[in-house]
């Protein structure tokens, strides 16, 4: 009876059993392609077709791209060595780099300062992008502008000195008007910097400088990808504050105010780019004093800029019609004014619903910095059509030159869409 009782209890294991491998469908690529491929019959004859689809692509394509070459001189040269197989002549982007990328007429032996330039763009918009960094490198982000102003023209730094006063002064009178009334605090402060950047701008020298400077460079001299890279930094730059006090203006309760808003986003947003730019390059100095000489950058620059910023105030309206009344109630019950209710609880809640929209707008404006290439400005797009492809050795190249482009575009506009959705994911405190 002991015996049959001892046996009955039940026995409880000491050691572990060993763990066993997961299902083969269940770990690595085969679950991956499982989840995401072929996770039903619609998506799995989805997958096969997109796969023949890159296939067909990448089999025309990448013997073109291999057999490419890159050290001919001409054309015909490459022809003659392919003899009628598929191969690319990338020897046109070996020989006319220099041309794409700061144009045909910036001297060479200056290339030094636009690389400069970018070297020390990279540094001074680091602390705006990255808000982790020392405030106090936001001073260089300041000094900046005026510093790559003399880098890439050169001459006299007298223009950029005058910018600088203007926008100390635009800054001051901020500080001044900007308490009690915010949109004439910031409309008066634009105002003065523009006025005073144009007179600046008005300073390059179209000639020689002196010794003691740097040689001067003409603005009909700037050309290539440089070309683009600086409107598009500038406008976008210039555009988002202006887009953000054109967005207030048209919420405000000054029945003046909020009609000029109005009246200028919907005339902006209902004209085309390219007809901006036809006024920019032969009206818009008739609208200076008679003998003021503003630049062609500078007049493009402004027209850009106050397209984009249309865009930008309709952007930035939504972000603030979203959020909630109580925000702005809040607000209220804690006593703020409303320059401070705008900086500390409003505008960083709707800045942060915007970033989607303001990327794209900022996107879209840089590729349409393009367009400057029907005003006689050489930038990339107008140095592939004109010099480039005009010249006897290349007429004929296309796919090569405007391969070329397009990398390099998408390089730019996909690392700032990665950066907004990196800001995003950064600025999200829901979890």
């Amino acid at each position: 009876m002991a015996d049959q009782d001892k046996n009955s209890i039940a026995f409880v294991s000491t050691e572990v059993i060993p763990e066993s491998p997961p299902p083969a469908r269940e770990t690595g690529v085969v679950k991956w392609m499982r989840e995401n491929l072929f996770s039903s019959v619609s998506n799995g004859v989805l997958t096969v077709l997109a796969l023949l689809l890159i296939y067909g692509a990448l089999s025309s394509t990448l013997p073109w791209i291999m057999n490419g070459l890159w050290t001919t001189s001409s054309l015909a040269e490459c022809r003659e060595i392919l003899a009628g197989k598929s191969g690319a002549c990338f020897s046109v982007l070996t020989e006319r780099w220099h041309q794409l990328i700061y144009g045909f007429k910036y001297p060479s032996e200056e290339y030094w300062r636009p690389n400069l330039t970018l070297l020390l763009m990279l540094v001074a918009i680091a602390p705006v992008l990255f808000f982790d960094l020392p405030r106090k490198l936001l001073i260089f982000t300041g000094l900046f502008p005026f510093i790559a102003f003399w880098l890439i023209w050169g001459g006299t730094i007298l223009a950029p000195l005058v910018a600088l006063v203007g926008f100390v002064a635009a800054g001051a009178f901020f500080q001044r008007f900007g308490r009690s009334s915010f949109a004439v605090g910031f409309f008066g402060a634009i105002v003065i910097a523009l006025v005073v950047w144009s007179i600046g701008g008005s300073l390059i020298p179209d000639g020689a400088s002196d010794n003691a400077m740097l040689p001067a460079v003409p603005s009909r001299d700037l050309g290539g990808f440089m070309l683009n890279m600086m409107l598009g930094l500038t406008c976008v730059s210039l555009s988002v504050p202006l887009g953000i006090a054109l967005a207030l203006g048209r919420q405000s309760n000054m029945p003046l105010i909020k009609g000029i808003c109005v009246v200028f986003i919907e005339f902006v947003r209902g004209v085309p780019l390219i007809t901006l730019l036809f006024v920019a390059s032969v009206m818009l100095s008739y609208f200076f004093p008679p003998d003021a000489t503003v630049d062609l950058f500078l007049r493009v620059v402004i027209m850009i800029t106050l397209f984009s910023s249309a865009y930008i105030a309709e952007v930035v309206r939504g972000g603030l019609a979203a959020l909630p009344k109580g925000q702005y109630e809040a607000a209220d019950s804690l006593g703020l004014d409303y320059p401070q209710a705008m900086r500390l609880i409003i505008l960083p809640q709707a800045l942060k619903i915007s970033i989607p929209g303001i990327v794209n707008v900022a996107v879209g404006l840089f590729k349409d910095t393009t367009l400057v290439s029907v005003i006689s400005m050489f930038d990339l797009v107008g140095m592939i059509r004109g010099p480039v492809l005009a010249s006897t050795e290349w007429n004929g190249v296309y796919w090569e030159l405007f391969g070329f482009a397009a990398l390099l575009f998408f390089v730019v506009c996909y690392g700032i869409s990665q950066y907004s959705q990196w800001l995003e994911r950064k600025l999200h405190k829901g979890h």
